[in-house]
């Protein structure tokens, strides 16, 4: 194994650690505004433990919501209200490993479709499940060795 793969599936173990927040989602009100309500605490509290005003405390609740809030603000608003703020990217299927065999199958489908019609152009065209079998073969080396451009769209 080489210090790629092994740096790769290091990686990929951290990643998948965060995956559980997968099914987490900010609240409508925003979770300043959430988890302030929760510990009972008012607005002007939350100021007073920052030093900042009612208005920014406010002005960072519409901010959080509307999606423009530093991760910053959001460790700062976190930690005076004795909480800790969370942050990932987290895979839509759960896995990092999910994510690569999407995109190694793309290409693998690809490939494989490119090299079908140049065969179909010669009269020596594959049976679908020949096609299917070897989309399944190249997707597996492409996710054990990716080339350069895996990631690209083309």
């Amino acid at each position: 194994m080489t210090v790629k793969h092994l740096a790769a599936q290091q990686y990929r173990a951290i990643a998948d650690r965060a995956a559980p927040l997968m099914r987490v989602s900010r609240p409508g009100d925003g979770w300043i505004a959430t988890v302030r309500k929760a510990l009972g605490m008012s607005g002007a509290d939350l100021a007073r433990r920052l030093g900042v005003t009612r208005a920014r405390v406010s002005q960072a609740e519409r901010a959080e919501r509307e999606g423009g809030i530093t991760l910053k603000a959001m460790e700062d608003f976190a930690a005076a209200m004795g909480c800790r703020f969370v942050y990932a990217i987290v895979p839509a299927e759960g896995r990092i490993e999910s994510v690569v065999a999407a995109q190694a199958r793309r290409k693998a489908e690809a490939l494989v479709a490119r090299a079908s019609t140049h065969m179909a152009l010669e009269r020596q065209a594959l049976p679908e499940k020949k096609n299917r079998a070897e989309v399944e073969r190249l997707a597996c080396t492409l996710m054990e060795d990716p080339p350069p451009g895996f990631w690209s769209e083309k």
